[in-house]
């Protein structure tokens, strides 16, 4: 039986109501809540963390120990370690994931959603002696810099130990952010539970309960309750969770913006320094873009974050934007030194790798990584590789502090934004960059994006769907009020606001390969839109928006030729005309909830299409 470190001891045995030792906490609030749910899930034991190395080092005990992870080779990944989850448990649960708002209405169209009495009495049936033989963890957290306005406290119980570990790397768990809930009483309170009590029967390395898999939202209440998964944002529930949905009801009540977006560090050869946002839905190169190593002289690329921004307006009217997170969660497939040599080495130690393959070393391995699949391998599932299917999962994941990145902007609280960018995977119609005319246009933009599926959500990989502003799994609230809620940005000083882009970097050739180069390229598409910024160049209009003049983009030494820089700013009329008809449907679906300045918008793309096919 261990005994972990923390800032009020170790509680030992719990039978009924409270321990005594949980008089750590001294805010009723606080007290009461942890009281409710250990009498109701029944832990053997209840202890609080911080991120001291002693805990650390005795929750990586633990999980050795059951084989949840396995220590990598020391001398190749100092610090890391293996996971292998259950088959059934690999990645986004978006069927199982529930807004319970008071009305159904309030949830809209792209959210399923549940009566909140009705679903607290269920999942209160699930959770009754959920933790029977297992430890409760208990993770005061905080998304945001302890102490900053821009921060918001949560309070994780969980009897998942790997959860436990992958919260501490991406939040900021320590006595700070305890003694800042305890004293304020003011937290997100966020229930998890893997569904696999041990009363009658042996632990396994991945517990869950796949049959009864629930992530359910009280926007009103702001609470979080998880239940059967222990799976990346469906069990860490600071990040998807709290971070955007539950957080993006707060902005709409309070005026700012949560967000699904990387923040991005920008330096020109003239040393001006920008901040940059982009939304993109998973796996569409947010990582790599947050992680930019410029090609071209002088340009120098820092990480401020990956995944979440959160936007309030200063007293400068412009957007200032945070990130709230302490650690990267990043798709491992497609990551190489190629692609992202940051992340890669990012990740050289210190790192908690899920679902990949395993070297006959005593590495990791994922498909892009190299060419060819070193001889050996153990799959994703444990199992020898036998050339058939994936090594590793497609979802295969890397959890890592965000210290351990080596171009890590030193900006935590508050970069003033200039650009964002909105994009995602169109091999066509969408050209490689295009500026909005206002910020109602780049509204219209956001609000119709589209992108290929991925491994990151469950479902078909390759469909093509609308994911709004990338928030289509992560919008708390009705989506049709989100882009009013973005509208109304502008309502004071639209002057100050960001310039928003659309962007591609996955358009496609006539043999299928990829027309633009990406990557570390993609800062000649940023150095064109700093020029718009700075009005050094004009533009040339098109249906969508404004794409470069000839010889604004710099392409040199790229081997694109007359044919390939057409490609990627070619809008088929046929294409255009479709997309119109596609985008009323799309619309369609919040009816009266879509505010008119977007149908507006839609009648003025429609009348540029038309005009380009007449012309």
């Amino acid at each position: 039986m261990h005994r972990l470190p923390c800032p009020c001891g170790w509680l030992g045995q719990v039978q009924r109501g409270r321990s005594e030792e949980l008089m750590e906490f001294t805010n009723p609030k606080v007290v009461n809540w942890l009281d409710d749910w250990i009498a109701l899930m029944q832990p053997e034991r209840s202890v609080v963390l911080n991120a001291d190395p002693e805990t650390k080092e005795m929750l990586v005990s633990t999980l050795v120990e059951l084989g949840t992870i396995e220590p990598l080779n020391p001398q190749l990944r100092p610090g890391s370690y293996l996971a292998r989850s259950d088959p059934r448990d690999v990645a986004r649960l978006e069927s199982r994931t529930l807004i319970c708002s008071e009305r159904e209405e309030d949830a809209g169209p792209t959210n399923n959603w549940r009566e909140p009495g009705e679903m607290k009495e269920m999942m209160r049936t699930l959770y009754a002696g959920a933790m029977r033989g297992r430890t409760m963890y208990i993770i005061p957290f905080s998304m945001g810099e302890v102490g900053s306005p821009f921060t918001l406290y949560g309070i994780e119980i969980t009897d998942s130990a790997y959860v436990a570990l992958s919260m501490m790397t991406m939040a900021t768990v320590d006595d700070r952010v305890l003694s800042a809930i305890d004293a304020a009483g003011a937290f997100v309170p966020a229930v998890h539970s893997v569904g696999y009590p041990l009363a009658g029967r042996d632990d396994v390395a991945w517990p869950c309960n796949p049959e009864d898999t629930y992530i359910a939202h009280f926007p009103e209440t702001r609470e979080i309750w998880s239940y059967g998964s222990g799976y990346g944002g469906n069990a860490l529930l600071g990040k998807k969770c709290l971070a955007l949905r539950i957080a993006s009801v707060a902005a709409r009540d309070e005026g700012w913006l949560a967000e699904h977006m990387l923040i991005l560090k920008l330096t020109s050869p003239r040393d001006e320094v920008y901040y940059v946002t982009g939304a993109f839905p998973s796996a569409c190169g947010k990582t790599n873009l947050a992680m930019l190593v410029p090609t071209r002289p002088g340009w120098r690329a820092e990480t401020v974050g990956d995944d979440i921004a959160w936007l309030r307006r200063g007293e400068d009217g412009r957007l200032w934007a945070i990130n709230p997170e302490m650690g990267f969660f990043g798709v491992a497939p497609g990551t190489s030194v190629k692609t992202n040599p940051v992340a890669m080495e990012t990740v050289s130690k210190n790192t908690i790798f899920t679902n990949c393959a395993r070297t006959a070393d005593g590495d990791v391995w994922w498909e892009g990584m190299t060419k060819e699949p070193p001889e050996g391998l153990i799959d994703w599932q444990g199992k020898p590789y036998t050339g058939e299917g994936p090594a590793a999962h497609p979802n295969a994941r890397f959890t890592v502090s965000i210290h351990e990145a080596p171009n890590l902007a030193s900006e935590r609280d508050g970069v003033p934004i200039s650009a964002m960018l909105f994009g995602g995977r169109r091999s066509s119609l969408v050209p490689l960059v295009t500026e909005a005319r206002t910020w109602e246009h780049g509204v219209f933009l956001g609000s119709i994006m589209a992108s290929e599926t991925t491994a990151a959500a469950e479902g078909a990989v390759g469909r093509v769907r609308r994911d709004p502003f990338a928030m289509l799994p992560f919008c708390g609230y009705h989506m049709g009020d989100y882009f009013g809620h973005w509208l109304s940005m502008a309502e004071t000083d639209a002057q100050a606001l960001p310039k928003i882009y659309l962007v591609n970097w996955f358009r496609r050739d006539a043999d299928g390969g990829f027309v633009w180069p990406g990557y570390g390229d993609n800062v000649r598409v940023l150095a064109w839109i700093i020029d718009r910024l700075e009005g050094r160049v004009d533009g040339v209009d098109s249906p969508l928006g404004t794409i470069p003049s000839e010889g604004d983009l710099d392409v040199e030494g790229l081997e694109l030729g007359p044919e390939g820089y057409d490609q990627l700013f070619a809008m088929n009329a046929e294409e255009l005309e479709m997309e119109v008809e596609l985008i009323r449907e799309h619309y369609a679906r919040f009816g009266d909830h879509l505010p008119k300045e977007l149908a507006i918008q839609l009648e003025e793309f429609d009348q540029a299409v038309q005009a380009q096919s007449k012309g």
